[in-house]
């Protein structure tokens, strides 16, 4: 029997991105599959819109704004499927997108979440910043993607049109199996938005189990349809949530040591802020700081039960990609 498919997006006053979009999902080609938009009380007419418009589309309504993570738990508690799929509402899906994954993740029990090639819905011919190729994290836990480093996107020119186990999969269009899901508690809801794809990533590989690329499902997005990255606020997550995910997943000597570098590092950050005269950023890097300690002891709690040493995991870069790109000038994944 073929498994069974849940295509969720989550959405959030997003009338514009589910009138544009969703018809490509609606034309997805999947012989069990269901779609349903799962809405963070949208104030826009949005739900009604889609009632209207997509009568075979299901519609899951949050009480409130829960943010991108606690919003999807809260959906996907009320979903029944093998697969659960986390599809942005600023995607355009091709036909045949979903049975390459799921092919390729009932291979192998051990496989539990995956993502597609992820490019640029405004020009398909370059990688997309939030996913590429699958992601990777540093010595440092800096994450960065295959065909997308820091600001630098590379053309896709099929060099890397290969499957390949990565470190973590986008939030964009991430496919997992729904027991997983279920046995790992899904997204961090306290991460609210930014990373939590990576967290969940890496308590699956702390658990033993693989996160996969396909390249033979293409998916395109736009990216920043949430916080674009004029945001201070983005600025904030970004850089508190890296810290609580190391804190969450490192082994207690790993953490330390990451920990106390990233501060440096971070604080560099904050000073080219200021450089610059983007004053807000650097209070949003100060407030990250501030906000990872008082929470210190709340992370403490959610430790996994056992964590994997970090040099161990497959797609860990076992040197600076700070060094790298700013430094050493080296703009594509393929010339690390």
């Amino acid at each position: 029997m073929v498994p069974s498919v849940a295509v969720v997006i989550l959405n959030w006053n997003g009338k514009g991105l589910l009138a544009q979009f969703l018809p490509s999902v609606v034309k997805s080609v999947y012989p069990n599959l269901q779609i349903i938009v799962g809405d963070n009380a949208s104030t826009d007419d949005s739900v009604s819109y889609v009632k209207a418009t997509f009568p075979g589309v299901e519609i899951i309504e949050n009480d409130k704004n829960y943010g991108f993570a606690e919003g999807y738990n809260k959906v996907l508690a009320q979903v029944k499927a093998d697969y659960y799929v986390l599809l942005n509402s600023d995607v355009e899906v091709s036909e045949n997108w979903i049975l390459p994954l799921v092919e390729l993740m009932e291979s192998d029990d051990q496989i539990a979440i995956a993502q597609p090639k992820i490019k640029w819905q405004a020009d398909k011919t370059k990688f997309e910043y939030a996913g590429a190729a699958g992601g990777f994290l540093d010595q440092y836990g800096f994450p960065f993607c295959r065909g997308r480093i820091f600001d630098a996107v590379e053309t896709d020119e099929g060099q890397y049109n290969d499957v390949k186990e990565i470190f973590w999969a986008s939030g964009a269009a991430l496919f997992i199996k729904s027991k997983y899901w279920l046995s790992s508690g899904g997204l961090d809801g306290d991460l609210f938005a930014h990373m939590e794809e990576i967290d969940l990533c890496w308590r699956m590989k702390n658990m033993g189990y693989k996160v996969m690329y396909c390249p033979d499902a293409e998916i395109y997005h736009v990216g920043g349809g949430s916080l674009n990255a004029t945001n201070p606020y983005k600025t904030y997550l970004n850089f508190r949530n890296n810290l609580v995910i190391m804190q969450k997943n490192l082994t207690s000597a790993d953490a330390f040591r990451m920990i106390f570098i990233r501060f440096f590092l971070d604080f560099a950050a904050l000073l080219h802020f200021l450089v610059r005269g983007e004053i807000k950023f650097a209070q949003a890097v100060s407030k990250a700081h501030l906000h990872f300690f008082r929470d210190f002891k709340q992370t403490r709690k959610k430790r996994a039960a056992h964590q994997l040493a970090y040099n161990k995991h497959t797609g860990v870069y076992h040197s600076s990609i700070v060094y790298q790109y700013f430094i050493k000038k080296v703009k594509k994944f393929s010339h690390l």
